[in-house]
């Protein structure tokens, strides 16, 4: 039986990615009781980061904000494998980290994590979907990808 979540994306015309391997010494999530944190997501898909660079100088606000929605899709990913494949467990969407890979003079790092902010309410509705959030601007990431997001939810058991 298809999830109401996975119905919904479906309907959105998404699918999500394969997950990636960890890029180091880490786990792609942890759970606490019923919270489920979801370490930061590269824009990755087959096993390669699509947008590299920094935002603002060699990617559009457009592309930053596709990168971001990307991230978000990978955190979906993860999401999904812990809840057991099941997204309907997700209560809430508690909190979105975002970081964008940009020069000092570029200040538009909120409008950028409204790629993956957008993605959460649009497959989770407004009361799941919307969250606390930062959005910060720094000097680099891994693998030069331009955004990397990270994200907390709570779960129904």
């Amino acid at each position: 039986m298809t999830s109401q979540v996975e119905k919904r994306l479906e309907d959105l015309g998404l699918v999500l990615p394969v997950a990636t391997a960890a890029l180091a010494n880490y786990i792609p999530f942890t759970t606490h009781s019923n919270v489920i944190i979801i370490s930061g997501q590269l824009p990755m898909r087959d096993g390669q980061v699509h947008y590299k660079g920094k935002v603002g100088s060699d990617l559009s606000l457009a592309e930053g904000q596709d990168a971001a929605r990307l991230c978000g899709l990978n955190i979906l990913t993860q999401l999904k494998a812990a809840c057991d494949g099941n997204l309907d467990r997700v209560e809430k969407c508690l909190r979105i980290g975002g970081f964008v890979n940009c020069g000092p003079d570029f200040t538009d790092q909120p409008k950028v994590i409204n790629g993956v902010s957008d993605l959460m309410v649009e497959v989770f509705g407004a009361d799941i979907g919307r969250h606390a959030r930062a959005a910060v601007g720094v000097n680099s990431l891994p693998l030069g990808a331009a955004v990397e997001v990270e994200a907390m939810f709570r779960i129904r058991d």
